[in-house]
């Protein structure tokens, strides 16, 4: 039984149907199965979807449905671990968001979620977020990387006002930036001072591993 309910729990993700993914979650706290194991599941799931879409098999629809499922699943089996007292190894805290006055969010889903299924404990904390938010979450979280996306070119620049509020915090030093985005270039990046830019969501996984040096 708990072979079947973990197989249907993939094959959800991998069909992008989210209220499959739920219901299949619950029926794994439901059965008992250990909820690491069934996150397990989730990542090697979205793992398998992202390598597909980074080789040119599936198109974007197709990882944002994987994604959705993904995290339609997941908070029900974060829930059950926290009840069972069980902990996921972690590669490291990320605080993902996208900037002020910028509210498009599938490319900010889809790094967190890839971030996810590699291994990093990720807090989505949505979009159109202040500055103001962005230093408070950073501080909540202990973040080691703080992830922004700006679509727009006129709600970039509010990446650059993150970077100060941090400086003026005195924690920037304490972690890295990243940034992404339509608007984004690696020249702006750098102009802002933050660590790194990549323009995909599967790119910033690989990113924010150099960035902690995990790889």
């Amino acid at each position: 039984m708990s072979a079947e309910i973990l197989g249907n729990l993939k094959r959800a993700v991998i069909e992008y149907d989210p209220e499959g993914a739920a219901s299949w979650a619950r029926q794994a706290v439901e059965g008992k199965i250990e909820p690491l194991k069934a996150i397990d599941v989730l990542t090697d799931a979205i793992r398998q979807v992202g390598d597909d879409f980074g080789s040119g098999v599936l198109w974007l629809p197709e990882l944002v449905g994987a994604a959705d499922a993904m995290q339609a699943a997941l908070p029900i089996l974060e829930e059950e671990l926290k009840k069972t007292g069980g902990t996921k190894k972690s590669l490291g805290t990320v605080v993902v968001a996208t900037v002020y006055g910028d509210i498009h969010t599938i490319g900010k889903t889809l790094v967190a979620t890839l971030l996810t299924a590699s291994g990093f404990e990720v807090h989505d904390v949505g979009a159109n977020v202040a500055a103001e938010e962005l230093v408070e979450a950073v501080k909540k979280y202990k973040a080691d990387i703080l992830a922004m996306s700006a679509l727009m070119t006129v709600t970039a620049r509010e990446q650059k006002k993150v970077v100060d509020m941090l400086k003026e915090a005195g924690i920037r030093e304490e972690m890295k930036v990243m940034v992404g985005g339509g608007a984004v270039t690696e020249a702006f990046a750098e102009s802002i001072g933050a660590d790194g830019y990549d323009p995909t969501a599967a790119g910033a996984v690989g990113l924010a591993k150099k960035l902690i040096g995990v790889e």
